[in-house]
């Protein structure tokens, strides 16, 4: 019998289970769906390759601190470039910034655009890079079981100096006065799940390790993380079930017992809900729930999103292999998300075509399209609100870069808030879980570990750290950690 049963194969469940095997531990995953790899999976179609979700490739340290726990490193699993352009920014028809990828190109970027800027943008960087150290190195590694874990005199110290509890809006409106330069600073915590002027400032790291570190692209698309995790549980000996959701979990003396899935029962020593935290609370009995639907209603959720997944059949001029849509202020669209939920009137958009880079990722002389609006979770979809803004972003896109695209698509598939629902039993139908604000950090996330059930633990983007692909790395191998130090101290 295996000691743990991880309950979720997406990438948080994966590397849970691969760092347990890695230790010498005997584990199975359940997944509900036909493949591991949960937001990060794929979608193959007519020669097509399509990234399912995350498509940004940031803090390139956290993939190899991953890696290095197995006396391995990222090359061994895939090949990683570096971006030449991090990204485009569209402002206008035909009027656009280029976002170098590289740390001098972006101050060289910024002086252009704003004399005296670089020197502020140095300072700037320099504070990101310590909230950056702080946050990598003393916060997200933390289970955050306890806030003693974070009462040492020397982080509380660093946390004030470096101004972590200060407002990143404000950061960023005294570093730089051009509107475009603010712009391209607020991007990285867009998808937070917060308003700039509603996120603590040590989320001013996201700028270091995203604009800073560089963005990459692993070749043949993310799903290549996906497919490394696979292999390190395969080397582990990890036992893998898809097609299997869980469907009920027996309890006993304060204990998970067993879980069905897929007609069959499964017993365990430990239990990880790397599913939807919220989904698998609701699989338990309801006097061992930590949490009421209410407390969960209550919580700030990060947006969720309309995604199309489009094949052209020509290539494309105007795109890089990221692109942003910024004709239009973001503060309205904000506000129809966080604060009067509503189909946005202006919507800014993102647009990935990894075949600018990768020519593995679709038919010789076509393009690859992911098309992402982000949306309130409380909105109603339907088939009609999708065309509908299927033609509003693709008219916009045409527009923007000068050139006809919807006539020549000859492979178009939806992707909005009833699939995550579906797919993934994502709470309210969110795209990124819960938001980073100050008062869901940290120990004011739900724990790790379950405080009725003692062989209960959790893994994923509802918990610590947070969203985001290496949060969900750094969450599984927390929760790894915890597990091995519970299973060491059975009798």
């Amino acid at each position: 019998m295996p000691s743990t049963t991880v309950i979720g194969g997406g990438l948080a469940g994966l590397a849970c289970a691969a760092t347990l095997a890695h230790n010498g531990e005997s584990v199975r995953v359940l997944e509900k769906n036909e493949a591991v790899g949960g937001r990060m999976s794929v979608v193959e179609a007519d020669g097509f390759v399509f990234d399912k979700g995350p498509s940004w490739y940031w803090m390139p340290d956290v993939f190899e601190r991953f890696f290095s726990q197995f006396d391995a490193s990222v090359s061994d699993f895939y090949d990683l470039q570096q971006l030449e352009t991090a990204f485009r920014v569209y402002w206008g028809e035909q009027d656009y910034t280029d976002v170098p990828s590289d740390a001098n190109a972006f101050r060289e970027l910024f002086e252009s655009l704003e004399a005296g800027s670089a020197k502020k943008l140095d300072d700037f960087m320099d504070t990101a890079k310590q909230q950056y150290a702080i946050g990598v190195q003393d916060v997200v590694y933390r289970p955050s079981l306890s806030i003693s874990e974070y009462l040492s005199p020397s982080l509380i110290f660093k946390m004030f100096k470096y101004n972590a509890f200060g407002n990143f809006r404000k950061a960023v409106h005294s570093t730089v006065k051009n509107e475009r330069l603010r712009a391209i600073l607020e991007f990285p915590v867009l998808f937070l799940g917060a308003t700039p002027e509603r996120t603590p400032a040590l989320y001013s790291m996201m700028c270091y390790g995203g604009l800073y570190l560089g963005t990459w692209y692993p070749k043949q698309g993310m799903y290549a993380v996906v497919e490394a995790l696979k292999t390190l549980c395969a080397q582990g000996g990890v036992e893998m079930h898809t097609g299997a959701p869980v469907h009920e979990v027996e309890v006993s003396q304060n204990k998970v017992k067993s879980v069905q899935a897929g007609g069959r029962t499964f017993e365990s020593d430990v239990f990880v809900g790397a599913a939807d935290y919220r989904h698998v609370e609701s699989l338990l009995p309801e006097r061992q729930r930590q949490f009421t639907e209410s407390y969960w209603k209550s919580k700030t959720y990060a947006p969720s999103c309309l995604l199309f997944y489009i094949g052209v059949s020509k290539r494309l001029s105007g795109l890089q292999h990221h692109n942003l849509f910024f004709d239009h202020q973001f503060d309205q669209h904000a506000r129809e998300i966080y604060d009067a939920p509503a189909w946005p009137q202006k919507p800014l958009f993102y647009v990935c075509a990894p075949s600018v880079t990768d020519d593995t990722v679709a038919p010789e002389g076509h393009e690859n399209l992911f098309v992402l609006m982000p949306l309130a979770t409380s909105v109603q979809d339907t088939n009609e609100q999708r065309e509908k803004y299927y033609d509003i972003l693709m008219r916009r896109l045409e527009k923007l870069t000068g050139q006809s695209i919807r006539e020549h698509v000859v492979y178009k598939k939806s992707y909005c808030i009833e699939d995550f629902k579906n797919d993934y039993n994502a709470a309210y139908g969110n795209a990124y879980g819960l938001a980073n604000t100050l008062r869901q950090t940290a120990v004011l996330r739900p724990p790790l570990r379950s405080k009725k059930l003692s062989n209960l633990y959790f893994a994923g983007q509802l918990t610590v750290p947070g969203p985001g692909v290496p949060p969900a790395l750094i969450s599984g191998t927390i929760a790894a950690h915890e597990i091995q130090k519970h299973l060491r101290s059975r009798p």
